[in-house]
């Protein structure tokens, strides 16, 4: 039978726990990114990802995207997990806002559907946005995926960002999951007490009234652990226990993440 309403619900929550899950599982491990300092790996990905965005040749971020995916191997992510989690959704997303450019650039006719003609220039700029997409977030998955997400924030609060932006985005990380479990065990909850099908009017009542609940509840949480944080002694600057330290190899890795960008930027001219 096909599931309803209130199970892809939940399916779809259990489906961002496994993601978390997996995510932390990876960057325990003790791949060659996972030993990287986070302020070397924050410097160095984020100066790829600028690389792959300048870049005019689709041969050097085609190179760049390669070396994305043998970081990964090296660092035990798999490339099936980042299909599944970043490539194919990254190519549907990037896919349909590049489709239309195909058809609406001038230039030299490529083929025709119809009475719409696709032209060279058109599909070299859809192939430069998906390709520029693709690398961009193969390298931002690799940051995910290889650092404890309290490491990240304090490394881009080291390397000169804003502490209310480092708060934001470390709350907002954990307040994602923790309203995603609220959201799986008010469904459930609801599942519990159903009988029978659900009729489509019953079903978006149910689903806007759990949304108004979730938003209030998001609400009162949000301000009883600001309460509590200001209790603990919090003003403004989030601190954790890990000091970082620069050994022999993070100096390798960062000259080496340096030459890498400065190469990419250099052969990505047009």
């Amino acid at each position: 039978m096909r599931p309803g309403f209130i199970e892809r619900t939940i399916a779809t929550f259990l489906t961002a726990a496994e993601y978390t899950a997996g995510a932390e599982t990876m960057a325990a491990s003790k791949g060659a990114l996972q030993r990287v300092d986070p302020r070397v790996k924050v410097a160095g990905l984020l100066g790829l990802i600028v690389a792959a965005a300048l870049s005019r040749r689709l041969e050097t971020i085609a190179s760049l995207f390669a070396v994305a995916i043998l970081l990964a191997l090296a660092s035990g992510v798999s490339p099936v997990r980042l299909l599944r989690w970043v490539w194919w959704p990254a190519l549907l997303f990037t896919g349909a806002i590049a489709l239309p450019a195909v058809f609406l650039t001038p230039g030299n006719p490529a083929f025709s559907l119809g009475p719409l003609t696709a032209t060279h220039q058109g599909i070299r700029s859809a192939l430069f946005l998906i390709a520029r997409a693709e690398t961009a977030v193969t390298y931002s998955a690799l940051l995910a995926f290889t650092t404890p997400w309290p490491w990240a924030m304090k490394a881009l609060r080291t390397l000169g960002c804003p502490a209310a932006l480092v708060a934001i985005l470390g709350m907002t990380f954990r307040y994602i999951f923790v309203i995603l479990g609220t959201a799986a065990e008010m469904f459930e909850s609801r599942q519990s007490r159903t009988v029978g099908r659900l009729e489509g009017p019953e079903r978006r009542r149910m689903a806007s009234a759990a949304a108004g609940a979730l938003m209030e509840k998001s609400l009162q949480l949000s301000s009883e652990v600001h309460l509590a944080m200001q209790s603990r002694g919090y003003r403004g600057e989030v601190h954790i226990l890990h000091d970082f330290r620069m050994s022999a190899s993070d100096w390798l890795w960062l000259a080496g993440f340096v030459t890498l960008t400065g190469m990419a930027i250099w052969g990505g001219r047009g």
